[in-house]
């Protein structure tokens, strides 16, 4: 017998101002969805480049950043010499592990997209950092019933991503056509799960949530949901299973002790344990 999930929390994301000059609609990471283990933050954030605005250098160690386009490009750059275009539907996956310094601007255009901050476990943290990244047509699509998913991690109507998760997650991205019939998610037993609807509304076993809300979820073997709009819409449902480790945040540094923390702090001023290209590294665009 399923046992469907029921809404525990619905929070609505107001925009905000994030990195230089940018915008974001913060839902996990705000005050009242902190740290919903293994999640640490997801954003939609929108904005162009065309004054410089965008999320320039800024470092990261101990968790992965998840970047998924929606609209316009994104310019990405790391101190490796990394660097790369995202376009309407890509995927970049990437663990920062023992620490990364990068640049993330959106190109002149309108540009609009979600960022999701996913912890990871104490003995993945300092890692060598890695991606994963996917263009819009390699990522796996499954229809069912007016009901359109991109699986970006994890598995849905039988379809599987090939993305590699240190921290298990599924990530599925939704398109409900106007008459899709109701449908049922699959979710394992356990795992933290939040749904934020990008367009028009849906009905998650009878509870209603609108764009730009954030839902949480309760225990349960899956979701249930279906189109609660005249037209089409649109949400994301990301589900990971816990952790269960201490946390502890300083901006961009997450790891499981105060003294962790203040040697990553350590480290990336003296460029030193994974930052050592720091010293000498500068974006092109982000330095715009």
């Amino acid at each position: 017998m399923s046992r469907p999930r029921i809404i525990t929390k619905i929070v609505e994301s107001k925009w905000q101002g994030e990195g230089r000059g940018a915008r974001v609609r913060r839902s996990i990471g705000r005050q009242e969805l902190r740290n919903l283990d293994p999640f640490l933050m997801l954003d939609e954030f929108a904005g162009n480049g065309a004054e410089g605005a965008g999320f320039p250098d800024h470092p990261h160690r101990g968790f992965e950043t998840v970047s998924y386009l929606l609209e316009g490009h994104f310019i990405h750059e790391d101190f490796t010499g990394r660097k790369g275009f995202l376009y309407p539907g890509d995927l970049q996956w990437m663990t920062a592990g023992r620490g990364i310094m990068h640049s993330e601007m959106p190109g002149n255009e309108p540009t609009r997209g979600l960022q999701l901050w996913v912890n990871l476990k104490s003995t993945d943290k300092m890692v060598e950092p890695e991606y994963q990244e996917l263009v819009s047509n390699d990522i796996p699509i499954a229809e069912k019933n007016g009901v359109k998913v991109k699986v970006i991690a994890g598995e849905s109507f039988g379809v599987k991503s090939e993305v590699r998760t240190r921290t298990p997650t599924y990530y599925l991205d939704f398109e409900l056509a106007e008459n899709s019939e109701e449908t049922v998610q699959e979710v394992p037993e356990g795992w933290t799960t939040f749904v934020y609807v990008l367009e028009g509304k849906v009905d998650f076993s009878g509870k209603t949530v609108k764009a730009h809300h954030t839902a949480v979820f309760g225990g349960g073997d899956c979701i249930k949901f279906s189109n609660a709009d005249t037209g089409t819409s649109r949400f994301v449902m990301i589900s990971g299973e816990p952790i269960g480790e201490p946390i502890v945040q300083h901006g961009p540094f997450v790891m499981n002790t105060e003294e962790e923390i203040e040697q990553a702090i350590t480290d990336y001023q003296r460029g030193q344990n994974g930052f050592e290209k720091v010293r000498t590294w500068r974006s092109d665009h982000g330095n715009k």
